[in-house]
């Protein structure tokens, strides 16, 4: 290991060179204008893995519609570097696909030119989500072969080109391959999450769900003038807001009845979880750009952000919204909002449960208009163990490149493709993150601070020694 720490730090130029080339390709899968450029994106990754002795094949995944639009899907990069059958197998997930990124939308430089300022910060579009994690696994791999050394573990790469877009037809492929390309996989290894904060190291061991809704109010045949109609007819908008405005309140708490009743209590272990937390409050309000948090203390924060569930009010479909003035009553709108879920909520329950609850309010407003109200999505949560020896592994890697123990951390966003392995596969999940909490993952001046993205690819080649050396 001590080879390898050393070989990373002396070539970190050639590693930073690496993501240069990835972030210069714009491989924005949610454009269609830049499709080639996902196709490009993956073959620049086949290429660097073929370079390095992987064995590598992709798999197509065929067609997406996209708005009547037919457009090929971005194929799944699966490699393999090892396969001695005396050794672990590790399975390590990423995207090549970027969320879409204009010079005009407010970036300091040109967001595919990755450019590094005078706080050695890596700027670029997909630096840090997810090419920068992506390559400190290729980087790895290099690093080893040029050092004459085998690497402690088996590796199975699986990169996909749709995440910021759905990932369209990859559960599929990860079910139907469990069995298959998956099969002598023992541990899972995703790095696509970030820090906590900006000064230490976290494991993330849990998710939060989520759950989508449309609630549809419908009156009208078409569109009517408000100064003819306005007092004379039952308004759908007005019906909505009435509706959508009971859901939750200016304090963050769900108004749905049954909700709570789910959520799995706090436990002792779990609440001391909350101890010592690299975290400043200073940090939300950085994030956030005001300080406009509900909760004063950092525990009460990351609890609500973490483990309760959350109700977002999203958007109005079909409500004028254009800059200037326009009297119009709109025949239907199309309220749009979510929940977070949490252990143990059922999402077939957090649905019936809304559904009730909205049909009820709207019954109270005696309005002759119609609704219509129905989940969309409903991904579940997610919870691993800090205790499974997956985590013990790489909180001791850590230790080895930063010289901390890890923050043990949840997020409350949601990162589905856990599941799916976790579920496909009955293989424990590790979410290991390189990148800091302000690196500005789908926004503006997107960055990875060059220390991270060093240290952080010494990290995942220390993890695969220490998983080599336990029992998973």
């Amino acid at each position: 290991m001590d080879k390898f720490l050393e070989y990373v730090d002396k070539h970190q130029n050639d590693f930073v060179e690496r993501l240069r080339k990835a972030v210069a390709i714009p491989s924005v899968s949610g454009d269609p204008a830049h499709r080639p450029d996902v196709f490009r994106m993956s073959e620049f990754l086949v290429e660097e893995l073929k370079s390095l002795g992987a064995s590598v094949e992709t798999r197509d995944l065929g067609k997406q519609d996209w708005h009547g639009q037919q457009l090929d899907l971005p194929p799944i990069v699966l490699a393999t570097v090892g396969n001695n059958p005396e050794k672990k197998t590790i399975l390590v997930y990423g995207h090549y696909d970027v969320q879409p990124a204009l010079l005009e939308d407010g970036w300091s430089t040109n967001p595919f030119e990755l450019v590094e300022d005078e706080n050695n910060r890596l700027i670029g579009r997909g630096s840090s989500d997810d090419k920068g994690p992506v390559l400190g696994w290729i980087n790895v791999v290099e690093a080893h072969k040029a050092l004459g050394l085998e690497l402690p573990v088996n590796i199975k790469f699986c990169l996909e080109g749709m995440e910021e877009s759905g990932s369209e037809g990859l559960d599929a492929l990860i079910f139907d391959e469990a069995s298959k390309y998956f099969k002598d996989v023992d541990g899972v290894c995703i790095s696509d999450n970030y820090w906590l904060g900006t000064t230490k190291p976290c494991l993330t061991y849990g998710l939060r769900g989520v759950s989508y809704f449309h609630m549809k109010v419908k009156g009208p045949r078409a569109d009517l003038h408000s100064g003819v109609f306005g007092g004379t007819v039952h308004e759908p908008m007005t019906d909505l807001v009435a509706v959508m405005s009971k859901l939750v309140n200016p304090d963050g708490k769900i108004l749905v009845p049954g909700i709570y009743e789910q959520v799995r209590a706090l436990s002792p272990e779990e609440e001391k979880t909350y101890d010592d937390l690299a975290f400043q409050m200073e940090e939300l309000h950085d994030a956030v750009g005001n300080k406009i948090n509900i909760h004063d203390t950092i525990r009460k924060t990351l609890q609500c952000r973490w483990r309760n569930p959350s109700l977002s009010l999203h958007g109005i479909e079909g409500a004028f919204y254009s800059p200037g003035d326009k009297t119009v009553i709109p025949a239907q709108v199309t309220g749009k909002f979510s929940i977070r879920t949490v252990p143990d909520m059922d999402p077939k329950q957090v649905s019936a449960l809304v559904v009730k609850f909205c049909q009820d309010e709207f019954a109270k407003l005696g309005s002759k208009n119609t609704l219509d109200v129905h989940c969309t999505h409903d991904g579940n949560y997610w919870l691993s163990s800090p205790n499974h020896p997956n985590y013990v592994a790489a909180a001791k890697a850590v230790e080895t490149v930063y010289g901390v123990k890890p923050d043990l951390t949840r997020e409350g966003g949601s990162i589905p493709v856990t599941l799916s392995f976790q579920d496909a596969l009955k293989k424990n999940v590790l979410l290991l993150p390189m990148g800091r909490g302000d690196d500005g993952a789908h926004s503006i001046n997107e960055k990875l601070d060059r220390s991270n993205y060093i240290k952080g690819t010494q990290l995942l080649g220390a993890y695969l020694y220490e998983v080599s050396e336990v029992k998973l």
